[in-house]
């Protein structure tokens, strides 16, 4: 069954900068000008990195607006619209699609999870409710909840479910995902250090974390692959690693948002309960920045 492609290559799950614990919007236009100029493929905003667990539905629905104005079709935007309650997940896409995004990224519900019975409905239910392609976020690690290849079965049929982001860290599920449902679903990394094992499986590209600071890189590594020209992109895979390794040292979004700042684009503020990064974590990281010339 052919689908629609929502995008190929480097889509940026962006940060959303606050100032005084209120989105700060310039802050925020600069650094989707930052991702427009520099090559992404796509923005992800009000996902996890984007912190929209503690979002009010009003900052929600407005930082989605934004991005899509600013993006201004030139690039298609997603929208975070996932939820463990399925009313609201189904009004906060709903929503999103009326905000103008392009695609949705529904996660799996998290703490009350659901079995495998249940997610087929939430899923199902959800993409019932909007006009726009849907790509499902696998995160257990963050939820609790893992999505079972026998779930993928029963959902690959639906038109508006078009893809996968796999953040489980699982490559050999991520192998079998492939080998039985990649017919059915563009397959996106969801960790920075497996684009390429992704790639290699006939991923699509990555939703990346990384790329709020080094948008043309990831672009790269990509496009280098998608060329045949598997060495090179398999050696900037790996010359990142120690980078990417540095912006998981402490929960997501901590130290990507620190880097940002040190780059000048906004505070490193995140929102209770999360807190500022260790010190000794932000000097490693200042440091390992200078280095990529990045600062």
């Amino acid at each position: 069954m052919k689908k629609k492609t929502v995008f190929t290559g480097s889509g940026t799950a962006i940060i959303t900068p606050f100032k005084d614990n209120v989105v700060d919007y310039d802050a925020f236009g600069a650094l989707l000008d930052f991702q427009l100029n520099n090559k992404t493929d796509a923005i992800i905003v009000c996902g996890t990195t984007g912190e929209a667990s503690t979002l009010t539905d009003d900052e929600h629905i407005e930082c989605i607006r934004f991005a899509v104005q600013r993006a201004n079709g030139r690039i298609p935007v997603i929208a975070g619209t996932g939820s463990n309650d399925t009313d609201y997940a189904i009004w906060l896409s709903k929503s999103a699609e009326k905000a103008g995004a392009d695609a949705l990224l529904v996660v799996t519900p998290y703490y009350n999870k659901a079995t495998q019975k249940g997610l087929v409905r939430h899923f199902t239910m959800i993409a019932d409710s909007v006009n726009i392609p849907i790509i499902l976020y696998n995160v257990p690690s963050r939820t609790g909840c893992n999505i079972p290849i026998s779930v993928y079965r029963e959902l690959a049929n639906h038109e508006r479910i078009v893809g996968i982001k796999e953040a489980s860290g699982n490559i050999s599920a991520i192998a079998e995902l492939a080998a039985e449902c990649g017919d059915y679903y563009d397959i996106y990394s969801g960790n920075d250090d497996q684009i390429l094992p992704i790639l290699s499986l006939g991923g699509k590209g990555v939703i990346s974390v990384l790329s709020n600071i080094m948008p043309a890189q990831v672009h790269e590594i990509c496009s280098l692959y998608f060329e045949g020209k598997t060495k090179e992109s398999t050696a900037l895979q790996l010359q990142l690693l120690p980078l990417i390794n540095k912006l998981f040292v402490e929960v997501n979004p901590i130290p990507v948002k620190t880097a940002a700042h040190y780059m000048g684009f906004c505070t490193p503020e995140v929102r209770m309960p999360l807190c500022e990064m260790e010190k000794k974590n932000a000097v490693a990281l200042h440091d390992l920045m200078r280095r990529h010339k990045l600062i």
